[in-house]
């Protein structure tokens, strides 16, 4: 079920049925906050309000021509105005094909620069998406320069990838912030540790690199494991909770989100939005089964007079 919603959610055909059905739109809603920069403050907003902090995401990837990719930098600089004007405690996730990364990394980079240039004027913070292995090692290499030019930029590992550890290794030299997490793309195995123990495995061994660095990252997960592990070396390496923080996705896990605020520690909420919300809303239902059931009870046919309640 895993893969083949992975497939699914790099089908282009299947995209408009899904996007334009009510009960998938219903469903989505769940995951993405909305379609406008005006949904997305609100829910920041809220969470703000449930003293969580927030990261903005405007949904799209693989621009395809040099105007949309302008469009979405403006887009986001437009973002960093309105948290600032709302005074949010919130920063911007983006992904370098929304920036045209596919066009040329020169243009990819002139973008992404002049993003982090404003985001840093506004004492902001820029975190550069991963996206599926075949962009990695740009990645990487792009947010090494831009590091190297401004302090307000980090970028995500995923744990899944063999090349994880010795990225993590560089990005640390250059005290890049990282977030952590497993990985959501569908990965061939001579990329990817194809067993979940495995990658849970190396997910551990890197958040042991990273929490002693000295350096602000994000330990993205829901893994009950995977977090009772992070808290457990934090307190055995006397590494206090504000030099870290926990961070999950809008509409999963909210019980276990208020459990870690409660407990004192930080909890950051990915908050996506957009029009362009398919291949995030089928990457979420893949993660995890009661995703999937979530999204079959809507399904089914409702009577008025709630026999099926």
């Amino acid at each position: 079920m895993r893969e083949f919603l992975l497939r699914l959610s790099e089908n282009k055909r299947v995209a408009p049925f899904i996007m334009h059905n009510g009960v998938s739109r219903r469903v989505a809603r769940r995951f993405v906050a909305g379609e406008t920069l005006d949904d997305a403050i609100a829910a920041a907003a809220e969470v703000n309000r449930a003293f969580q902090l927030a990261s903005l995401d405007l949904l799209g990837e693989n621009v395809s021509d040099e105007a949309g990719a302008r469009s979405a930098a403006a887009g986001y600089r437009a973002m960093f105005d309105r948290i600032a004007q709302e005074r949010l405690d919130a920063n911007v996730s983006l992904k370098l094909t929304q920036l045209g990364l596919d066009l040329s990394e020169e243009l990819c980079q002139e973008l992404l620069e002049g993003i982090v240039a404003h985001a840093s004027a506004l004492g902001n913070f820029v975190r550069i998406d991963m996206e599926g292995s075949q962009y990695t090692q740009r990645t990487v290499e792009i947010t090494r320069r831009v590091r190297a030019e401004y302090s307000a930029v980090g970028t995500v590992m995923q744990a899944y990838l063999y090349r994880a550890e010795q990225d993590v290794k560089d990005l640390l030299e250059a005290g890049c912030r990282m977030r952590l997490c497993k990985g959501a793309y569908k990965e061939p195995a001579d990329v990817a540790f194809p067993k979940k123990s495995d990658v849970d495995a190396n997910y551990v061994k890197l958040m042991k690199l990273l929490l002693p660095s000295g350096i602000y990252h994000g330990i993205a997960t829901h893994d009950p494991a995977m977090i009772q592990a992070t808290k457990d070396f934090a307190r055995d390496n006397s590494i206090s909770s504000d030099k870290f923080e926990f961070q999950m996705l809008y509409g999963i896990r909210t019980d276990l989100q208020k459990q870690l605020v409660r407990e004192g520690f930080r909890v950051r909420v990915y908050i996506p939005f957009g029009t362009d919300w398919f291949p995030y809303f089928m990457r979420r239902l893949a993660e995890r089964p009661a995703n999937v059931m979530f999204f079959l009870r809507n399904l089914l046919p409702r009577t008025s007079n709630g026999a099926n309640r």
